[in-house]
């Protein structure tokens, strides 16, 4: 039994080794493919961590949880007439066992679009257990005349009537089609969030359904501002 030690100890050094080489391949792959999209889609691209963007845009829910939180893979500029954001971002979280105090890294994909005027809080996400058991405890979401919708999405605004002009007829339509979008607006942007990171394919794909959301908003929300 104690001559198979080294070998075991050998295997998992070569185990984690093969690890770090494949995923540095694929991140290469990932910063190679979206500096290619930057620039078919005429947009700027910064690969390195990027501090800034969180501590920016921290009133955002997703982008204020954790510790250790950065952005990486930065998009910017303008998509379609909008001044746009869309990166990979991290934060970390620590649990403690009877083995000690571990870290766990988590990545989303993010896109941010600005928008000329500011608004309230509103978080739109698919219905699920969390968001039931949320409800048990008073945290009750906004109903609307369509039960589908009400069923399907977790809607949630300290402005009711906010939530109802941008959860209009065309925007319950186009998100009962795209269910597995999570959108948070909050003062001058509106944002979604993937996790997991999403693959390079699906980013423009993602920014294109960001602009059909934006598309959706009423325009009277921006004069009436």
């Amino acid at each position: 039994m104690q001559n198979a030690m080294p070998f075991v100890f050998v295997a998992v050094v070569v185990i984690v080794i093969i690890g770090a080489i494949f995923s540095a391949i694929a991140q290469r792959k990932r910063r190679e493919g979206l500096f290619e999209l930057a620039q078919r889609l005429n947009l700027d691209f910064r690969a390195s961590q990027d501090f800034g963007i969180p501590g920016r845009f921290g009133f955002l829910k997703q982008l204020a949880q954790g510790d250790d939180r950065y952005a990486a893979n930065v998009l910017s500029g303008n998509y379609q007439q909008n001044d746009i954001l869309a990166f990979d971002y991290h934060y970390a979280t620590y649990h403690t066992d009877k083995n000690g105090t571990h870290k766990d890294d988590h990545w989303f994909s993010f896109f941010i679009l600005t928008l000329p005027a500011v608004f309230p809080d509103l978080t739109i996400r698919r219905e699920n257990l969390l968001t039931r058991v949320a409800e048990v405890f008073g945290y009750q979401d906004i109903k609307f005349e369509s039960a589908e919708f009400s069923r399907a999405f977790n809607v949630r605004s300290p402005d009711k009537k906010f939530a109802y002009d941008v959860c209009n007829p065309q925007m319950i339509d186009y998100l009962l089609t795209n269910p597995g979008l999570q959108i948070e607006i909050q003062g001058p942007v509106i944002s979604l969030a993937f996790e997991p990171q999403l693959h390079v394919g699906q980013i423009e794909f993602n920014l294109q359904r960001l602009v059909e959301i934006r598309s959706r908003l009423p325009q009277y929300l921006f004069t009436n501002a």
